[in-house]
């Protein structure tokens, strides 16, 4: 594994609780995990459970003894990382975005098909039972046809200017801020429930131009981290929302901010059908609210469901009715999956062309706000 701050404790846990709570094709061996700051990978790996740790990535991909190789270094690296596993005959498991731009995207995607491995894009949200349920309803047709679907993704550890820089803060290691970072996940989330984009229109802003140097190695996510008096640019947006028309004809609202003073990660979906609706909250990821049209009248309403009944997809390898499960779990769920796809050749989603097909809708926001008029995705 490449990276150990987050998403590296994120998903070194996942790695850590697969084999206690699923039954995979594979054992989960903890080889090696590599960073450039030789304390703190060493930290890491004895804090993790990892067998060992290297320094330099390259030397890792390279190694007999690993099969998989999971990237969630900054978006800066991906691709490079991606594309030597990928020589070495490496499966991969990369977070999200998958890369800087479309262009590298797809190439990545084009280097995993040729030389058939395994790849995978850490679109975390999917694996939840609550998700899994919302998919259901709408797969069974119980919403009938789809006309709204409405996303939004709020966090606000940017609204104090004295928020010291970070790299997700520039757009040449994030790529994008709150766009590629938050509206990429409402993106798949759309994509995965209801289908493709088939055109979009946005717009964009970016609140406070500069902000302090950090004076440690902040990763973002929080202001915790000391600052000093130099500033540096921001170069990235603080917030992006977008109008969307899916090819099923539904039409879609996108919001992203890390402005949104008071939420903390309000990650939601609310879909409207002819039949019945459904909405969803990240902070509140057990439940899942649905409405449908043919109740009676005197019992109409949105009704809450708790996904924690072993009926609900990944709920009954937990614990018993009623003992909700957190957002780390979410991680085992995908890792779970990924292996038995390595292992046995299992159906697997989102792979790196998920990680384009989001990509694209990315870019034709961004190529929208650049033009000021509708962009179909076609045209990126």
């Amino acid at each position: 594994m490449v990276g150990y701050k987050f998403m590296g404790k994120a998903h070194s846990h996942a790695y850590k609780d697969v084999g206690m709570f699923f039954d995979p094709a594979a054992d989960v061996v903890m080889k090696a995990i590599c960073g450039r700051d030789e304390q703190g990978v060493k930290a890491a790996a004895d804090k993790f459970g990892w067998e060992s740790y290297e320094t330099d990535w390259r030397k890792m991909v390279a190694r007999d003894d690993i099969d998989f190789v999971d990237i969630n270094a900054p978006s800066d690296a991906h691709k490079e990382i991606t594309m030597a596993a990928i020589a070495a005959g490496k499966h991969v498991f990369c977070e999200k975005p998958l890369a800087l731009n479309l262009a590298d995207g797809r190439e990545m995607l084009e280097a995993a098909e040729k030389a058939g491995v395994k790849h995978a894009v850490c679109f975390n949200y999917r694996f939840l039972p609550a998700v899994q349920l919302a998919k259901q309803i709408i797969d069974e047709g119980r919403l009938g046809e789809i006309h709204h679907y409405r996303a939004t993704y709020l966090q606000d550890w940017l609204v104090d200017p004295n928020t010291p820089m970070a790299w997700r803060l520039k757009k040449e290691v994030a790529g994008s801020g709150a766009h590629g970072d938050i509206n990429a996940h409402s993106i798949d989330l759309a994509r995965f429930l209801i289908g493709e984009f088939d055109r979009v229109v946005g717009h964009n802003r970016t609140f406070v131009k500069e902000r302090p140097l950090a004076t440690d190695a902040a990763g973002g996510l929080s202001a915790g981290a000391g600052s000093s008096t130099q500033k540096d640019e921001v170069t990235v947006d603080d917030a992006t929302g977008f109008l969307a028309d899916f090819k099923n004809g539904a039409m879609g609202m996108f919001v992203a901010s890390r402005f949104a003073a008071g939420r903390k990660n309000h990650n939601t979906f609310e879909i409207h059908g002819s039949k019945g609706s459904l909405r969803w909250d990240l902070e509140k990821l057990n439940e899942l609210e649905v409405y449908f049209r043919e109740d009676e009248p005197n019992l109409a309403g949105f009704r809450r469901i708790m996904a924690t009944e072993p009926s609900h997809k990944y709920a009954g390898n937990w614990w018993p009715t009623g003992h909700i499960i957190g957002y780390e779990h979410a991680f085992v769920h995908i890792v779970y999956e990924f292996v038995q796809h390595i292992k046995t050749g299992s159906p697997f989603a989102p792979t790196f062309y998920d990680g384009v097909k989001c990509q694209e809708v990315l870019e034709a926001v961004d190529l929208s706000i650049e033009r000021g008029s509708w962009v179909g995705i076609d045209e990126v």
